[in-house]
């Protein structure tokens, strides 16, 4: 097998190039290629596959794209979207050949995601509009911490806390309400250090703390925005620093656009009896 590591602020992938859906990606195979012992290591895999081979048609809105992104959980579950994900896909779509640098469409199960990028340098996405889903909140070491309910084409809980986000200990899973999130959350924990400018951690459902989540810096952009009390998010442009490094993302038109770093660092061959 394949496959090719990247990352997106250190939110980091295996790539698996598969354009005929011919590979067998089990759970249990996913989940051997993304341990960080045993395997590759990586907070989850990307399966690069056209459209219609990837037997979604009349599932999903897939716009007429050509390249559908298959986003796996590092526990080999299945997600809907993945904002650093797609940003690391469409730089390998370029980097392969596969697309040329300019504005196209990639399918996920979130819907169609228009990717906009050049032959090098940041990757930016329309990521759709945030839904505000109303209040919410998740457990922490004993302490309860408030947030919003936010989707992104997969589901999120957005917490403001007022320390530093470094002192908090996510070596175990937030605890939830999981009549709330039957499926499970992505839930983020931000603290505002500037005008627009938030800094954030995250626990992934599916992959635990990871150094940045696309999707996540969305969820919690909308969630401090919605603090304002207006009916619509106000438009702008926010900073997010996390773990791994600093996306932005920009509030206009009613949707959200997140651009940041996407870099590919590997590519090699899985040995032939492994999986």
């Amino acid at each position: 097998m394949r496959f090719v590591k990247g990352h997106g602020t250190e939110n980091d992938f295996v790539i698996l190039h598969d354009p005929d859906g011919a590979l067998d990606l089990t759970r249990e195979a996913v989940a051997r290629l993304c341990d960080r012992r045993a395997g590759i290591g990586a907070d989850g895999v990307l399966r690069v596959v056209r459209t219609k081979a990837a037997g979604v048609d009349g599932d999903i809105d897939t716009a007429g794209a050509e390249w559908f992104m298959d986003y796996r959980n590092a526990d080999g579950s299945i997600a809907e979207m993945c904002g650093n994900g797609i940003r690391v896909f469409g730089r390998y779509l370029v980097a392969s050949g596969l697309a040329a640098p300019g504005e196209w469409d990639v399918a996920t199960r979130g819907g169609p995601k228009r990717v906009t990028l050049g032959p090098s340098g940041d990757v930016s996405v329309d990521m759709g509009p945030p839904a505000l889903l109303g209040p919410g909140e998740a457990s922490l070491a004993g302490e309860v911490f408030q947030g919003r309910r936010v989707s992104m084409g997969n589901p999120h809980l957005a917490c403001r806390v007022d320390g530093p986000v470094a002192a908090l200990d996510l070596s175990r899973a937030p605890g939830f309400d999981p009549v709330v999130f039957p499926d499970g959350v992505n839930v983020e924990f931000f603290r505002a250090v500037g005008e627009r400018h938030l800094e954030m951690r995250v626990f992934e459902r599916g992959s635990g703390e990871t150094r940045s989540c696309g999707t996540g810096t969305v969820a919690a952009v909308a969630a401090a925005a919605a603090e304002t009390g207006s009916e619509a998010l106000p438009e702008g442009v926010w900073t997010v620093d996390v773990p791994g490094g600093r996306v932005t993302v920009t509030l206009d038109d009613g949707t959200s656009h997140l651009k940041g770093p996407a870099v590919l660092v590997a590519e090699g061959e899985t040995c032939r009896d492994w999986l």
